[in-house]
């Protein structure tokens, strides 16, 4: 374990460890986040997204940044889903319930999202679980994984610099440039079906207001499917 290392797992307990140990500041989250919902969705996406990206060029490369990487640029692409994000969760939390209404689906609750605020476990609210992951990911997913490939392109095309984020973002370039066929057969075609479906429907089923932190760590987990998509792009030139 290099230096580095230790020192990103000492601030990485340095920020979770208050949490768990004092209640005061688990209370004080939970307030700001209810009240500052998307606010705090681009704060934790633009930190914790981020660093799961800097974990993924450490598995390639060794080093949590280089020159070039672009991480001030990348918080802000990772701050900017982590809104859309929260709106996803509020249109899917919502609509995908109400569609299951509508195909007949029984509910206990006179508005069928409620279901998933309710404490425990029953099936109805797996089944509810599961159709908002799925709907999710199938809808939401694919637009916001292509958003933040191009987005990934423009920085590392831009030399990772904040000026460069800000200039034109020449899209059909990109699109004709990319490795799409890495991006469709891994990101697309495994992450979501075999990773992502099971973990939102594991996340619906939590308390909503930790939804979205819960969305941000798995973010963290996103960096490195990133960079095993990287690596298999790289051994396919």
């Amino acid at each position: 374990m290099k230096r580095s290392d230790i020192l990103v797992l000492g601030v990485i307990l340095l920020i979770f460890l208050p949490f768990f140990i004092f209640p005061s500041v688990l209370h004080a989250y939970e307030e700001i986040n209810a009240a500052h919902g998307y606010l705090l969705s681009f704060i934790k996406f633009a930190i914790l997204a981020t660093f799961g990206e800097c974990l993924g060029l450490r598995l390639r490369t060794g080093l949590y940044n280089k020159k070039g990487f672009g991480i001030l640029p990348r918080a802000l692409v990772w701050g900017f889903l982590g809104i859309t994000i929260k709106i996803a969760f509020v249109i899917f939390g919502e609509g995908a319930p109400m569609m299951m209404k509508t195909l007949g689906v029984h509910f206990p609750t006179a508005n069928p999202a409620d279901i998933l605020r309710q404490p425990g476990f029953t099936g109805i609210k797996l089944l509810t679980a599961f159709t908002v992951g799925t709907t999710l990911n199938l809808f939401f997913a694919p637009v916001f994984m292509t958003f933040h490939r191009i987005t990934d392109m423009h920085i590392m095309n831009t030399s990772g610099t904040l000026k460069g984020f800000f200039s034109p973002i020449h899209v059909g370039a990109y699109i004709q440039d990319g490795d799409w066929f890495t991006f469709w057969n891994f990101v697309i075609k495994k992450t979501i079906p075999l990773f992502w479906i099971p973990a939102q429907t594991l996340n619906f089923m939590l308390p909503e207001g930790y939804r979205i932190l819960v969305a941000a760590l798995y973010s963290v987990i996103l960096g490195v499917l990133l960079s095993l998509a990287s690596m298999m792009q790289m051994k396919r030139l």
